[in-house]
């Protein structure tokens, strides 16, 4: 089981870890050494055990309020899932239905027929006025 050195808050600690773990041990030990320094920095020395506590509830709060925004994000990620799937269930609409006005045939003959009356008109008119 190899053993590694950490620093926090400017004192050193050997903890030993499993084969493989030292990197995630270096970072944890960061993240650690990292609010301890923000404490040793607004308050000054303390015992070691206090500091450690400190350091790890400030740690230790942090996680909390990333696992409320992770828990919010995979509710909404959940929510739109299950609207994508109900869309992609969803019967496909129905085709949308465009009328075109159709004239009926008998009303086109009709204007057809007043159109050549009004033309036949038209010619006797011009017939008199010229004649």
């Amino acid at each position: 089981m190899p053993e590694v050195q950490i620093e926090i808050g400017g004192r050193s600690f050997d903890v030993a870890c499993q084969a493989g773990e030292e990197h995630y041990l270096q970072s944890a030990a960061r993240m650690l050494n990292e609010e301890a320094t923000v404490l040793s920095a607004q308050i000054g020395r303390i015992p070691e055990d206090r500091m450690l506590l400190m350091a790890g509830l400030m740690l230790a709060d942090k996680t909390a309020g990333v696992q409320d925004k992770l828990r919010e994000i995979e509710d909404k990620m959940a929510e739109k899932e299950a609207e994508l799937e109900q869309l992609r269930n969803a019967p496909h609409p129905e085709p949308l239905r465009v009328e075109v006005p159709v004239v009926p045939t008998d009303v086109t003959d009709a204007l057809a027929e007043i159109a050549a009356r009004a033309e036949a008109l038209a010619e006797t008119v011009d017939g008199k006025v010229s004649g």
